[in-house]
């Protein structure tokens, strides 16, 4: 059986020019299934090191970006306050793409459409290496949590809680 190669990801384009380690995981997509939570699963690692990257627009400042832990869920207000706004949201899906350049489930903090301001969850600084999208469905970028935070210039801060098990 041959082994196809792995294509590079723009974020791991861009990765790689800034001379940053990081290494190209993939796991087995299933579009019904496309949470984080899945994806710890498909990679065998605990949810704690699999980050989500989720899209906001506040009503003052614009879009901006916010990196949680697969379990978790974005705390709106902390989010809002820490970026500069009042009152903050989730983009609706539909916008993700012309906004980022990136679809659901495939969605890096690294070399989105423009830059926005990042804000990262401060439980990744206690992990040694972190998950997050690679920019297509089905492949990861594991990384150091200080490399991502200083490539995408994030700000690391508590702003998000556990999502509550349904």
């Amino acid at each position: 059986m041959s082994k196809k190669k792995m294509e590079k990801t723009n974020a791991a384009r861009l990765l790689d020019r800034a001379g940053i380690a990081y290494e190209l995981v993939p796991y087995v997509v299933d579009e019904e299934h496309l949470s984080a939570v899945h994806v710890a699963e498909q990679l065998g690692e605990e949810i704690a090191c699999v980050f989500k990257t989720l899209v906001l627009h506040g009503d003052r400042t614009g879009h901006f970006v916010c990196v949680v832990p697969g379990d978790h869920e974005v705390d709106l207000k902390a989010a809002a306050r820490l970026s500069g706004n009042k009152k903050a949201d989730l983009i609706p899906m539909k916008e993700l793409l012309g906004t980022t350049g990136y679809i659901r489930g495939g969605c890096s903090p690294i070399g989105m459409k423009r830059p926005f301001p990042v804000f990262i969850h401060d439980s990744a600084l206690r992990q040694p290496a972190i998950y997050v999208s690679a920019g297509i469905r089905g492949l990861q970028l594991k990384i150091a949590p200080a490399d991502l935070i200083r490539f995408v210039g994030a700000t690391v801060a508590p702003i998000s809680r556990e999502a509550p098990v349904l």
